[in-house]
């Protein structure tokens, strides 16, 4: 089974990070430039926290609120759900499933080295799939 690891290995490693003392807007900001539906809240070199698009439409938009003058510490998500990089593709689905999450941090000796969307894991698990389809084909076409 595809494991974390070799998601990380096609996808990249590269990890944005934000603090939680800077503006939601500022956060948003940076989501836009690096086209990512979330970003992990990094401070001294630890995950604290995740903030992603539903963080920002939930406890902003529809509360009212304003993302220029609320900081990302009042919103991120501080329960974060992680995955290792040993942890396979079916595991990750099933969390995401479970509690409704569409990103995992990918964590190792307590540092974030990846982050693994809801897309990545469906697009690996279609692949897995065809490579089967083919397998099975090639069987029953000897």
């Amino acid at each position: 089974m595809m494991t974390v690891n070799q998601i990380l290995s096609t996808k990249g490693k590269e990890v944005y990070s934000i603090v939680s003392t800077i503006t939601v807007y500022e956060a948003l900001k940076v989501l836009g430039e690096k086209n990512i539906g979330a970003i992990p809240v990094i401070e001294d070199g630890l995950l604290k926290g995740i903030l992603s698009e539903r963080d920002y439409a939930r406890k902003i938009v529809l509360k009212d609120k304003s993302s220029k003058e609320t900081l990302v510490s009042e919103i991120m998500e501080r329960e974060v759900v992680t995955v290792k990089p040993s942890d396979n593709v079916d595991y990750c689905m099933e969390l995401m499933s479970k509690r409704r999450i569409r990103h995992l941090p990918v964590v190792e000796n307590n540092a974030v080295i990846g982050l693994v969307s809801i897309g990545d894991v469906v697009k690996t698990i279609i692949e897995i799939q065809k490579e089967t389809i083919k397998h099975l084909d090639s069987y029953i076409s000897q």
